[in-house]
């Protein structure tokens, strides 16, 4: 099975690039099994009817759901399930138009760039508005439901966004919730894996905690997430930012020559300026 171990080495990729989500990682080897073994049961002149391939990823911001989905059109590209495996990510205002007769068209054309790929729509539940008389994110969904029904050989759609409104939104829209087929919920990230994200992320630009900084930021973690808007992986990666403009600021007012050392290291002090470590429970960053 040559096709099963390109596969398995997108998956092996997919492991050592993110962090955690065991669970989001497992339900992924068991679609890309399913699929793998009805395309052999298809091959055998067995019984075989090609799953529906929707699906929903609901978490919290910053806890990988992009960046898997992404992985995700990959890996149907190599299971033959979509041609060009190409992600296109929207959110309402991408399909949805503020006067008559201009939500179709929007729609139409982002399904027809996302045609042969994945279609990813965060926050979908904004494309319903009971409340409000004059909207027309229903027209969206009546469109999307129609393509996701009549186009699924060619086109997989993911909703994401925050589980209890993304249920609410499925209790509203029977026919969408009908035809999403794989529920994956992304949990957030423990202190140790967001410690991990951090020294991966300063790897991929030659940066490093030196012995003092590192605890310094565990210590910003512990504190950070207890504080309002935290969105895991993303307010790491905003916080590294801050930290290494500290740093950039630090050695610029030095005023000397500076070592590849100096340059690669991040140090305590850069991590204890955050307004963190002074900040009350209401205050963020």
């Amino acid at each position: 099975m040559p096709q099963a171990s390109a596969v398995r080495a997108l998956l092996d990729q997919l492991d050592a690039e993110l962090v955690g989500l065991a669970p989001v990682k497992g339900r992924l080897r068991d679609i890309a099994a399913l699929l793998l073994i009805d395309q052999l049961r298809a091959e055998q002149g067995l019984q075989s009817q090609p799953p529906s391939l929707h699906m929903c990823f609901t978490g919290n911001p910053g806890t990988g759901k992009t960046t898997v989905a992404l992985r995700m059109a990959e890996l149907l590209r190599q299971l033959g399930c979509v041609r060009k495996g190409h992600l296109v990510a929207v959110t309402r205002d991408d399909l949805v138009g503020q006067f008559i007769g201009h939500t179709a068209p929007k729609t139409r054309e982002v399904l027809k760039k996302a045609m042969g790929g994945v279609l990813f729509i965060d926050e979908a539940y904004y494309l319903y508005k009971p409340e409000n008389e004059r909207d027309y994110g229903q027209e969206s969904i009546e469109i999307l439901l129609q393509v996701m029904e009549n186009h699924r050989d060619d086109l997989v759609v993911i909703l994401a966004g925050y589980k209890d409104r993304m249920d609410g939104f499925f209790a509203s829209n029977p026919g969408m919730a009908s035809r999403i087929a794989h529920h994956i919920d992304f949990p957030d990230y423990g202190e140790a894996e967001l410690m991990r994200i951090a020294q991966l992320m300063l790897a991929r630009l030659n940066y490093r905690f030196d012995a003092g900084a590192e605890p310094a930021f565990a210590r910003y973690l512990s504190l950070r997430r207890q504080q309002p808007h935290f969105a895991n992986a993303r307010s790491i990666r905003n916080a590294l930012d801050r930290i290494r403009l500290r740093q950039a600021t630090r050695l610029f007012a030095a005023d000397r020559r500076l070592t590849r050392e100096q340059l690669c290291t991040l140090q305590a002090e850069d991590v204890l300026a955050s307004r963190v470590f002074a900040a009350t429970p209401a205050e963020a960053h």
